[in-house]
């Protein structure tokens, strides 16, 4: 049977896009022939708008980039400057970061887990997720007064010290998510419909990973394991007892096991901090404003979705003379294209979103 070949737009606003991200599919009947992702919708300059801010009032518009992560956001921008400052941050902030960063972590995967289910067409993981995220969300919400956007992190620290009875909070969460991460498994994990629409999908190789530069869990799928928080340590990462979750098949299915597994391993690391946490300040001793010295420096964190890096260049002043981030979701959807060639329409939902992107992340 012959077919002519059409132009298909799928977005830019689509739920299962997630995010204002428009896709061109060149198809030939069923089949994608070329698939052209457009991007820009979302753009921000945020970059740019670097430039004129000191260093903390850049703080909150990191929170708008990855905005299902922004504690992370807040990380990468802190660390890069105290790098830079080469400056001490207390033990108690640290901690508190690592708290903070974690549970972030374990938030944004159960966005995922929730959207990507709905991607394919299931509703109730998508009500178990965000009914559960939401508890993470309350604690963020008494903790720094947000619940998206926190703007917690600063240079030198944190801003506000954990409430009281907040920490027991976090305990009990734990222990609530641990048995909750078992019934999202059992919701799903075996469901043969879910494992016949990701097994063997959207796979692809270690090699071609590298070469296209991905990160996290896109990367990790595929047999190599890195991860910056046990290969480059940061802050006090390299105190905690955690596994780096890898497997090799390279497929939707191989990708979603490995960020839920990540889930636990958030929440372990969780445990250890919240049970080892000191007394003391939360902020170092420094000047209302910072100069760092001149000079450049990169820096980097493992975000949900990869290694989110930044690269600062300081002339002395109290703002910096150039910032440009490396977002993983921008690095990731690289490999888009060369994943829906020659893949099935029926396919495409299920191989965008196992790549989990975040469009303010592409488009900062």
């Amino acid at each position: 049977m012959r077919t002519e070949e059409m132009l298909l737009n799928v977005g830019p606003q689509h739920p299962s896009t997630h995010g204002v991200f428009r896709l061109v599919l060149r198809i030939d009947g069923e089949i994608i022939r070329e698939a052209q992702p457009r991007i820009g919708y979302l753009h921000r300059g945020t970059e740019k708008l670097a430039e004129d801010l000191t260093y903390n009032q850049i703080i909150p518009y990191t929170d708008r980039m990855d905005y299902l992560n922004a504690m992370n956001n807040n990380h990468a921008v802190v660390l890069a400057v105290e790098k830079l400052m080469e400056l001490e941050i207390p033990e108690r902030a640290e901690y508190l970061r690592v708290i903070t960063t974690e549970l972030n972590r374990v938030a944004s995967h159960l966005v995922w887990f929730g959207t990507y289910l709905l991607d394919i067409g299931a509703l109730s993981p998508f009500l178990y997720a965000f009914k559960d995220r939401e508890k993470i969300v309350e604690l963020f919400n008494e903790l720094c007064g947000a619940r998206l956007t926190y703007n917690y992190m600063r240079v030198g620290g944190v801003k506000w010290d954990a409430p009281d009875g907040w920490l027991e909070k976090v305990k009990d969460l734990i222990t609530y998510l641990r048995q909750q991460h078992q019934v999202y498994m059992d919701l799903v994990g075996g469901n043969e419909i879910f494992q016949a629409r990701v097994k063997g999908v959207g796979r692809y190789d270690a090699r071609t990973a590298v070469e296209y530069g991905l990160s996290g869990a896109n990367l990790r799928c595929t047999g190599v394991k890195r991860d910056l928080r046990r290969d480059r340590p940061y802050s006090i990462y390299d105190r905690f007892d955690f596994d780096i979750p890898v497997s090799t098949d390279g497929d939707c299915r191989d990708r979603f096991f490995l960020r839920m597994e990540e889930i636990l391993q958030s929440l372990r690391i969780v445990e250890q901090a919240v049970e080892g946490i000191p007394d003391g300040p939360i902020m170092a001793k420094i000047s209302r404003v910072i100069r760092p010295p001149a000079g450049e420096v990169y820096s980097a964190v493992e975000n949900p979705r990869g290694e989110l890096g930044i690269h600062l260049v300081s002339k002395g002043k109290d703002k910096p003379w150039r910032l440009h981030w490396k977002r993983p979701s921008f690095s990731n959807l690289q490999i888009l294209p060369h994943l829906l060639e020659g893949e099935n329409v029926a396919n495409l939902i299920a191989i965008l979103g196992a790549v989990d992107i975040v469009l303010g992340d592409v488009d900062a």
